[in-house]
């Protein structure tokens, strides 16, 4: 007679509970965090937008401040978010919270999905063409593997 496992929690399966929407202020990236904001609503799940700050940028390596930029940028989508959700928050009645985090986008990402402990990740299709020799965000998280990944164009 072999003994019974006792059942263990497993993620996701009772849908999301956290969606985590990557935001760089780019078109996509706020489409993605639209469709996120829906997808949170109808699973009634923790919405979690991410802004991963970039360490060090080409303009950084010319002796051009970036610190603060990159903090304002920050400030820029919370302020944005704020006022979506104000304009919609009778139809739209969701929980959500804003991150950064630093970094390049894909580990920024990944540590985010990590810490906030995601049962999804939703990011806008990246609009740059050099994506398409070093890989695109939304791809490399995809091949991850570790998380439903949903990539909004």
């Amino acid at each position: 007679m072999t003994e019974q496992q006792p059942h263990r929690f497993e993620r996701g399966t009772d849908g999301p509970k956290v969606i985590v929407a990557g935001l760089d202020g780019s078109d996509s990236s706020m489409r993605g965090a639209a469709y996120a904001a829906g997808l949170a609503r109808r699973q009634n799940a923790m919405l979690a937008l991410v802004y991963v700050q970039p360490v060090i940028t080409p303009g950084a390596a010319l002796g051009v401040p970036v610190g603060d930029t990159t903090s304002e940028v920050a400030e820029a989508l919370v302020s944005e978010i704020r006022k979506a959700a104000e304009r919609f928050r009778d139809a739209w009645d969701v929980r959500w919270e804003f991150h950064t985090f630093r970094g390049d986008p894909y580990n920024g990402l990944v540590t985010a999905a990590d810490e906030l402990k995601a049962d999804a990740v939703v990011v806008g299709a990246s609009e740059s063409a050099g994506h398409r020799f070093i890989g695109s965000v939304a791809v490399r998280l995809v091949k991850a593997g570790r998380w439903p990944v949903t990539v909004v164009p």
